[in-house]
């Protein structure tokens, strides 16, 4: 395999692919306002008492569908969400949305041109969001529908370029009691407008200056998701007294601005200024530092029904490049809010610069990631040139599944992967990302599930060589002694590994690829006849990956409920000839069929003549590097005690687009002509005192760990003897307290070193005696030869649990602070739109200037995406 051309092939495709979710063209269609009845996502399909469809609802088919994960939609129609903050037949909505009607057509024909494109969707900068295909939106428990698309990071960061903010928030007397309430709210609904590409700090007021979080003083720190909560729990802690004195914060929120040139994104700058009023002389703090070019926007945000200081507040806001609004109540914070980014926007809009974004991982509602695409839209009108009129962004969801099944496992071998990383270094899809977690029974996503930093993950690139490179979207190849671990962490393995990597053109992601010395150089190809193969393809103990493309069913919506057995018996058999299918790894797959054949009727055999069978053997199965498995069953379902073993519930024990099967893995590493035992749910916790004079032990490393602070308690009878058999990969799990945990606090990210053991293979027998406290047993070890297994016989005449000293995971909450401030090697987006000249800086908010309406400007509606 050669590794630096296959790098290259796989970044190929991905572009490709991403390019043409991407490839759109801009189309001016002209319309004329009129009143219009629109299809409202909350009221389709509802009628009232007397069986009539209710205003804003009427009739909308839904049917599921396999490749929207099973929703019920429309794909012949899209559909209005409205947030219940903004009344859905204001004007300026009914009118966007009757301008908007025309991308229904782009929609539909995109996804006939492009089977594989998933949700298509246009948010409005007046809050409405058209999302294709149509569906029945489902409002929380309490009737509200919170999502509006100018808070989502697609919409935002299409929106503007990338910004430097400091959050100033006047903490004095004044602000006590409602007051706070909304200003926390505003620099809430700050930080959610902010992303990675974003950097930001927050000071609090009064006569003197604080930072909200004292760790990050004198600096701007990244704005991704880990550190906006952050932010937003201090903030929550902030209460008010003194006097407020706005001078001094603004000086020092200056000084941290001019001094980002290493930490910050060097684009646009501002400060927002939160504050009932402002009376102190605040003109000298401009004159010193910003006039007269104004790089810095100040936006000012007045709290409360008192106008008595709203003219000085106003005057800040509209002589430095700025927007003021009055906010008086919790319900005004997200409208106001949303004018800043408008503000930011107008360098890009009036220059018609449609720059195309791509964001971050996220997670969608059913908890898969997904990147998006996106791109500006605004009013070409000349008579509103100079105010920077966006009129929204549209954009489409990639799920980064469809991304990593263009890197397919076969060609990486058992341990090899294939991962895709940010401009700022960010894992968007890595097979060891780790996004969930289980909180009860439930699943949720981690609170910094979309900034987890490639060097948590590849914690071996010690001096971050390979990520330094990626993120500078470098080309190369990097060989690594890594320590890696398969079965959740538990059983580490020492792999010699070897890195390829490349960027993705015009994305601002890089590519990377590993192949491991011993099982990723090499690949095995055998010919049969399609006639021989199709013979043994089609035995009843043979199965293929699922999760793998043999054939590409999603592009052809009749193709969409095939398995892909199904999908390589009717391509090979010349049933479906326009399928596409991967040939290599067909040919591979029916060569394994053909050589593996053999072991259906040895297995059959074995099961006729009984010979092994009443040992207790139930299951007898094989896997090849092609994804083929054959299993046979010796007991039935009533007689079997592993039967999550090697099902599809088990992900661990089959062929996945992320991982080789568990067995296969640690088998690969096993010693010719020696049997690996491998126990799924091993539980050894009783053995853990004998660790010492077996294993040698490592030190592993968790960075996407959850922690809780618990109180335990354990009990429990201990037998008088006990003997055991037990792997030679043990649960490293099995070092920490077996008894039952209460749960005393949630969950939160933290990092944790934990042991893992490997087995000193130069052992064959041993026996000693163990002291515990006032108590000592015996026990003796020895090796059962040709396996991974060791017998033990313990005296187990006293309790030494007590006593272990491996009973806990280290983690160190003190590394959060150097964490989020720490700032990575990144690569900056090219783009940056922070000035234009003919920008109309006196729109500034109140009565500053004229109001326009956005229906005075949507006669001319830039709509967009045909694909090409």
């Amino acid at each position: 395999v050669d590794g630096t051309s296959l790098v290259q092939e796989f970044s190929d495709e991905i572009e490709k692919m991403l390019g043409s979710k991407m490839n759109v063209s801009l189309l001016d269609v002209f319309f004329h306002f009129s009143q219009f009845d629109y299809f409202n996502s909350m009221l389709i399909n509802t009628m009232d008492e007397e069986g009539n469809y209710i205003e804003l609802g009427g009739e909308f088919p839904l049917e599921e569908n396999e490749h929207f994960n099973k929703l019920s939609v429309n794909t012949l129609m899209s559909d209005i969400q409205v947030p219940t903050n903004v009344y859905n037949k204001d004007p300026d909505i009914l009118n966007g949305v009757y301008m908007s009607e025309a991308l229904n057509d782009v929609f539909i024909s995109n996804f006939q041109k492009d089977p594989t494109l998933t949700w298509q969707y246009f948010g409005s900068s007046t809050g409405f969001f058209r999302l294709y295909p149509g569906i029945k939106w489902t409002p929380d428990s309490n009737g509200v529908v919170a999502f509006d698309c100018r808070n989502r990071n697609w919409y935002i960061q299409a929106a503007t370029s990338p910004k430097d903010i400091i959050i100033v928030v006047d903490v004095s007397g004044s602000m006590k009691g409602l007051k706070l309430t909304i200003a926390k709210h505003t620099i809430n609904t700050i930080l959610d407008t902010l992303g990675e590409n974003d950097f930001v700090n927050i000071i609090a007021y009064t006569d003197y200056v604080r930072y909200v979080e004292p760790c990050f003083k004198g600096t701007l720190v990244q704005a991704d998701l880990d550190n906006r909560e952050h932010f937003k729990l201090l903030v929550e802690e902030l209460q008010v007294k003194g006097e407020g004195k706005v001078k001094k914060a603004m000086k020092e929120s200056f000084r941290v601005l001019n001094e980002v040139s290493i930490n910050g994104s060097l684009c646009n700058q501002a400060i927002m200024l939160i504050t009932d009023g402002a009376m102190e002389d605040f003109q000298s703090v401009f004159e010193e530092f910003n006039w007269p070019d104004k790089k810095v926007r100040v936006f000012t945000y007045l709290i409360g029904r008192d106008m008595t200081f709203a003219e000085n507040v106003k005057w800040i806001a509209c002589n430095n490049k700025g927007y003021y609004t009055h906010i008086n109540t919790l319900a005004d914070v997200q409208e106001n809010v949303m004018e800043y980014l408008h503000v930011l926007s107008r360098p890009m809009v009036i220059n018609h610069d449609h720059d195309i974004i791509w964001t971050e991982a996220y997670m969608d509602s059913s908890l898969l990631l997904m990147t998006t695409v996106a791109m500006p839209v605004f009013s070409k009108k000349k008579e509103t040139l100079s105010h920077g009129i966006l009129l929204g962004v549209v954009g489409t969801d990639v799920p980064l599944l469809e991304v990593m099944m263009l890197a397919p496992r076969y060609k990486l071998g058992a341990h090899g992967y294939a991962f895709v990383i940010t401009n700022n270094g960010y894992i968007l899809a890595h097979p060891d990302l780790r996004p969930l977690y289980k909180d009860g029974k439930k699943l949720k996503p981690k609170p910094n599930y979309n900034s987890v930093d490639l060097s948590e993950a590849e914690w071996e690139d010690t001096e971050e060589i390979l990520r330094t490179a990626m993120v500078k979207g470098e080309t190369g190849t990097l060989t690594l002694d890594v320590k890696t671990t398969v079965d959740k962490g538990k059983r580490p393995l020492f792999l010699k590994n070897d890195y390829f990597y490349t960027t993705i053109n015009d994305t601002p992601f890089s590519f990377g690829m590993v192949l491991t010395r011993g099982h990723g150089e090499y690949m095995f190809f055998g010919n049969v006849s399609v006639e021989e193969g199709l013979h043994d393809l089609q035995q009843p103990d043979l199965t293929i990956a699922d999760g793998w493309t043999y054939c590409e069913t999603d592009i052809d919506p009749h193709h969409r409920k095939l398995t892909q057995f199904q999908a390589v018996l009717r391509y090979l058999t010349g049933k479906e000839p326009d399928l596409e299918c991967d040939e290599i790894l067909l040919q591979q797959t029916l060569f394994d069929a053909v050589v593996t054949a053999p072991l259906e009727a040895y297995w059959t055999a074995l099961m006729l003549t009984g010979d092994g069978v009443e040992d207790g053997v139930e299951t007898a199965f094989l896997g090849t590097r092609s994804g083929l498995m054959r299993v046979t069953r010796y007991a039935g379902i009533e007689k079997r005690k592993g039967n999550k073993f090697l099902t599809k519930a088990d992900k661990e024990n089959l062929f996945t687009v992320d991982h080789f099967p568990i067995w296969y893995r640690l088998a690969a590493e096993n010693k010719p002509g020696q049997f690996l035992y491998y126990v799924p749910d091993d539980d050894i916790n009783k053995s853990k005192h004998f660790y010492d004079y077996v294993f040698s032990l490592v030190a592993l490393y968790d960075y996407q760990a959850m922690c809780k602070n618990s109180h335990h308690h354990s009990s429990g009878a201990r037998p008088l003897l006990s003997v055991g058999v037990f792997s030679t990969n043990p649960h490293w799990s099995a070092v920490s307290n077996p008894h039952r945990q209460k749960k005393v606090e949630s969950m939160v990210p933290c990092n944790t070193e934990y042991p893992g053991f490997i087995y000193d293979t130069t052992i064959r027998e041993t026996n000693s005696i163990i002291k515990c406290g006032r108590c000592q047993k015996m026990f003796v070890l020895q090796q059962i030869m040709n396996s991974n297994l060791v017998m033990l016989v313990v005296q187990a005449d006293c309790d030494c649990s007590r006593h272990v000293g491996l009973n806990s995971f280290e983690h160190n909450a003190t590394v959060k602070c150097n964490r989020m401030k720490s700032q990575k090697i990144r690569r900056r987006p090219e783009s940056c739109h922070a000035y234009h000249p003919h920008e109309n800086a006196k729109d500034c908010g109140g009565a500053c200037e004229i109001s326009i309406s956005v229906a005075l400007f949507f006669i001319s509606l830039v709509t967009s995406l045909t694909l090409r």
